[in-house]
C-alpha cells in the first residue's frame, strides 16, 4: 500500500489534524480554571455547549454553576428544572459519585440591574430609581444592558466564591463582539457629556448654577425636550440626579470584571458551526480576543456533519444513479415500442394493452414502478452525493479557518438527529466534545 493511500485510510477527508485537536477534559478538571466563557454568534449551539461542559464538570467532581442567557428556556427544560431565575439552582439526576454539583441560572437582566441600585444606594434614593420611567426603560432594554448585566452578574458570582467553576453561556447578540463591547459603550453611555451635562446643574450651586443653567441648559434641554419630549427629559433628569453617586460605580466594577475575563483562570471558546457565516465570526472573535489578551482555550465546531461512506465520492455516486436510471428509460421505450408495433393489435377492437390490465399483467405497469429496488438505490445514490457535497463545503470552510488560524485547537462534535432534551442528550454532547471528533456516522440535528 503507498503511503498517501494508507494516510488516505487513517485520516478522514473531513477531520481537522490531530495536532489542533481540543483536550476538554484537562481544561475541566484543572482546579486553576474558575471561568469558561462560551461565546460566538447566534444559532451555532452556545448554550448547549455550556450545559454540556458544566454538567461535565461537575461528573468529574467539580462544583460548577452554568450562566445561560437562553430566552427560549431550553437549558431548563434539558436540565429538569422547571424554570430558571437569578438564582442558581441545583440540578438534579447527575453521577454525583465524584462529590461533583451542578447550579443553573439564568440571567434576570432588570433584575440583575436592580439588585445593584439597591446595594449601592439608601432605602429612599434606591426606591426613587427603581420607580424611574427612565430607569424601567433602561433597565428592561437599553441597547447593550444585557450584556452588561451579564457581566455584572459573572462579577458577583466569582466573588462570592461558591464555585469552582463558572461557565458562562454569552448572550445571543447580533454579533459575538457585542459581549466584549457592549459594557464599555454602557459606561462610556453613564460617563459621557449627556450626563455630564444634564448633571452640572445639580453640582453648581448659586447663581453661578442659575445661570448656567438659564444659558447652557435652556438651550440644550429645549432641543432634546423636542427631540424626547418634556417629560422624557424630566424622567431622564430625575434619574441622573438619583444615580448621580453610582456612575463610577458602574465603570469601576464593568473595568473590574473585564480584568477578570484577562485572568489566568478564564478560559473563552468560541463556539461556530461548520458554516461561511458562523466560522467567519468566530476567527473574528478570535482575533479580537488575541487583541485584548484574553486567554483562548480553543474552538468548538458544533454540527458537523460525515458519512459512513465516505469513500464513495458525489461523482460516483451520480454516476451510478444515472445508469440505474438510464438502463429504466431504455427499457420503458422498448417496451412501449414493442406494444405499437405487436401485428396481433392489427385490426383488434381491443388492445392488448386493455386485456392485460383486466388481467393485471405488469406488463401494463410503469416500468419505473417495475422495479423499486433500482429506484431506492438510485434515490439514495443521489442522497449520498448531496451529503458528500455537503461534507466537501464544510471542508473547504474549515480548512479556510484553519489557515488563517493554525495555532487554534479544535474540537469537533458531530450533528445530532435531534434537539437535546435531559441530562442524558447533555451528557453525550460532552462525551463528544471530550473526544474532539464527530463519531460515524451522523445525522442532521437542530441548533440548541
Amino acid at each position: 500500500m503507498s503511503p498517501d493511500a494508507d494516510r488516505s485510510q487513517t485520516q478522514a477527508p473531513h477531520h481537522l489534524s490531530p495536532t489542533h485537536a481540543l483536550d476538554v477534559d484537562p481544561l475541566l478538571d484543572d482546579p486553576g480554571t474558575r471561568i469558561i466563557v462560551c461565546c460566538g454568534s447566534g444559532g451555532v449551539g452556545k448554550t448547549t455547549t455550556a450545559a454540556a461542559l458544566g454538567l461535565r464538570a461537575a461528573e468529574r467532581g467539580r462544583k460548577v454553576v452554568v450562566l445561560t442567557i437562553d430566552p427560549a428556556r431550553r437549558l431548563a427544560q434539558s436540565m429538569g428544572i422547571d424554570s430558571l431565575d437569578n438564582t442558581p439552582r441545583r440540578v438534579k439526576g447527575i453521577d454525583d459519585s465524584a462529590s461533583g454539583e451542578l447550579h443553573a441560572m439564568m440571567l434576570d437582566m432588570k433584575r440583575t440591574f436592580d439588585e445593584i441600585v439597591e446595594a449601592h444606594a439608601d432605602p429612599e434614593r434606591a426606591a426613587a430609581i427603581l420607580g424611574n420611567p427612565f430607569y424601567q426603560s433602561l433597565s428592561a432594554g437599553f441597547a447593550g444592558t444585557q450584556e452588561y448585566m451579564a457581566m455584572e452578574k459573572l462579577g458577583q458570582l466569582r466573588a462570592r466564591d461558591e464555585w469552582d467553576l463558572i461557565v458562562v453561556d454569552t448572550p445571543p447578540s447580533r454579533s459575538a463582539l457585542d459581549f466584549l463591547d457592549a459594557p464599555k459603550r454602557l459606561g462610556s453611555f453613564l460617563d459621557g457629556k449627556l450626563i455630564r451635562v444634564l448633571l452640572a446643574p445639580a453640582k453648581v450651586g448659586g447663581r453661578a448654577g442659575m445661570k448656567f443653567l438659564n444659558v447652557g441648559m435652556s438651550m440644550m434641554t429645549g432641543a432634546l425636550g423636542k427631540l424626547l419630549g418634556g417629560q422624557l427629559l424630566k424622567d431622564v433628569q430625575t434619574f441622573v440626579a438619583a444615580m448621580d453617586s453610582m456612575f463610577g460605580g458602574f465603570r469601576t466594577r464593568a473595568d473590574a470584571t473585564y480584568k477578570l475575563l484577562q485572568a489566568p483562570g478564564t478560559a473563552f471558546l468560541v463556539v461556530a458551526a461548520p458554516e461561511r457565516d458562523a466560522l467567519r465570526e468566530a476567527a473574528y472573535f478570535v482575533e479580537r480576543l488575541a487583541a485584548e489578551d484574553m486567554p483562548l482555550a480553543g474552538l468548538v465546531l458544533n454540527r458537523v456533519h460525515g458519512s459512513g461512506a465516505a469513500r464513495l465520492s458525489a461523482e460516483r455516486a451520480l454516476a451510478a444513479a444515472e445508469n440505474l436510471d438510464e438502463s429504466r428509460i431504455v427499457d420503458q421505450e422498448g417496451g412501449k415500442a414493442g406494444l405499437r408495433n405487436s401485428p396481433d393489435t392489427s385490426g383488434s377492437s381491443e388492445s392488448p394493452a386493455s386485456e392485460a390490465t383486466e388481467e393485471g399483467s405488469p406488463a401494463t405497469l410503469d416500468t419505473a414502478a417495475a422495479n423499486p429496488t433500482d429506484r431506492l438505490t438510485a434515490g439514495l445514490l443521489r442522497l449520498h452525493a448531496d451529503r458528500m457535497h455537503l461534507l466537501s463545503r464544510e471542508q473547504r470552510t474549515r480548512d479556510r479557518f484553519a489557515t488563517l488560524h493554525p495555532e487554534v485547537a479544535v474540537a469537533e462534535v458531530a450533528a445530532l438527529p435531534g434537539d437535546v432534551h435531559d441530562i442524558t442528550g447533555l451528557r453525550d454532547i460532552g462525551d463528544r466534545l471530550a473526544a474532539g471528533r464527530p463519531e460515524l456516522p451522523s445525522s442532521e440535528t437542530s441548533d440548541t
